[in-house]
């Protein structure tokens, strides 16, 4: 897993409450377990007309927005089912970071596993981020991990809140297997004492 320390990019803005994981991957692509390839279904229904063609007035479909690698949503983002298949689309395309007031507990969960920052700051805090996501290309957000701070375009910085834990798993680039595998040594010496003391076990 790639780790996340500082990104900078921009930021598009999608202020829609409940934003669930049908409307992120809808389930006809739900098909395949790889995660690549996922990205050019991402949002589809709101990104392409019946016909197939981009619809222009999506904000990932207009020029300023094609690349950005933040997302500044509504309340209560990544509801609905379970789809890990949500945060693989949006690392394909390119997202790596989702800002929200409050995100569905599955998916929050969901993004750290695969590399994805989702932060979560106050109402006050997501209005002041969503008016520097409409510059367009001059949406320009920097979020230092680290630092546990946004960076605005004009030099504003936003302080936000973090699980420890959850900080350093993205810091060191540690999937599951991994996180467990730094405390192999633990484990060895656990199972070690174990064949000692029960060796019927």
């Amino acid at each position: 897993m790639d780790k996340f320390t500082t990104l900078t990019g921009v930021a598009a803005p999608l202020p829609i409450i409940n934003i669930d994981t049908d409307m992120i991957i809808p389930k006809q692509y739900l098909k395949t377990i790889k995660r690549t390839g996922l990205g050019t279904a991402l949002f589809s229904e709101m990104r392409y007309n019946e016909d197939g063609s981009e619809n222009p007035d999506f904000v990932l479909n207009k020029p300023a927005y094609r690349n950005a690698q933040i997302i500044i949503a509504g309340d209560n983002f990544g509801c609905g089912s379970s789809r890990e298949h949500a945060p693989w689309a949006l690392l394909d395309f390119g997202i790596r970071c989702v800002i929200s007031t409050s995100f569905a507990d599955i998916f929050y969960n969901n993004c750290f596993k695969n590399g994805i920052l989702p932060l979560v700051v106050t109402p006050e805090q997501l209005k002041l981020l969503l008016d520097d996501a409409e510059r367009g290309s001059n949406a320009t957000l920097t979020v230092d991990l680290e630092a546990q701070t946004i960076k605005g375009p004009d030099g504003g910085t936003l302080n936000f809140d973090i699980d420890p834990s959850r900080k350093q798993i993205l810091l060191e680039g540690l999937d599951d297997i991994a996180g467990t595998l730094k405390s192999d040594p633990s484990i060895s010496a656990f199972e070690g004492k174990m064949a000692t003391e029960r060796p019927w076990l």
